[in-house]
C-alpha cells in the first residue's frame, strides 16, 4: 500500500486528534457542532469496498465516538455519514447535534456560515485528551 496522505481539503478543514488502528481521527474546525471525521487508511472510495476487518474497526470507532458525543457532550442526536461528493477520499462524519445548535434542524453540509466560530489547536488538544481518558483514542 502507498504511504497514507490526507486529502488537502480534509487537512485544511480539520485538526488531527489521533489514530486508532488504521483510522485517523480528525476534528472539524467549526465550533458550531462537535464534529469528528474518521479517515481509514485505504484506497477504497466506498464503505462497502473496505475489507471486513477494517470496516468493523471504522464502525466500532464511530460507535465509541457517538457514545462519547451523547454522554460527554450532551448531544441528543447523531449525524453519521459517508458522503464523499466533494472529497472522494473515504471518510466518515460523526457529528453531534443539539436542538440549540445554530444549524438545527438543517443538515450541516452546505449550510456552514463562512464567518462561523472556529476551534483552535488548543481546543483540539483538550478534546483529544478527553477522548483518551474515555478510551476513544
Amino acid at each position: 500500500m502507498q504511504t497514507f496522505e490526507l486529502h488537502l481539503q480534509l487537512a485544511a478543514d480539520t485538526f488531527p486528534l489521533g489514530k486508532v488502528g488504521s483510522v485517523h481521527v480528525l476534528l472539524h474546525r467549526t465550533a458550531l457542532v462537535p464534529w469528528f471525521i474518521l479517515v481509514p487508511e485505504t484506497r477504497a472510495i466506498e464503505l462497502h469496498d473496505l475489507p471486513p476487518l477494517q470496516r468493523a474497526e471504522l464502525n466500532a470507532l464511530a460507535e465509541r465516538l457517538g457514545r462519547f458525543l451523547c454522554q460527554s457532550m450532551d448531544c441528543e442526536k447523531l449525524n453519521i455519514a459517508a458522503i464523499g461528493n466533494v472529497v472522494s477520499q473515504l471518510h466518515l462524519h460523526v457529528m453531534g447535534r443539539r436542538r440549540e445548535d445554530a444549524l438545527w434542524p438543517r443538515v450541516v453540509w452546505g449550510n456552514l456560515p463562512t464567518n462561523g466560530a472556529l476551534r483552535t489547536a488548543e481546543d483540539a488538544a483538550l478534546l483529544a485528551a478527553r477522548l483518551r481518558l474515555a478510551q476513544c483514542l
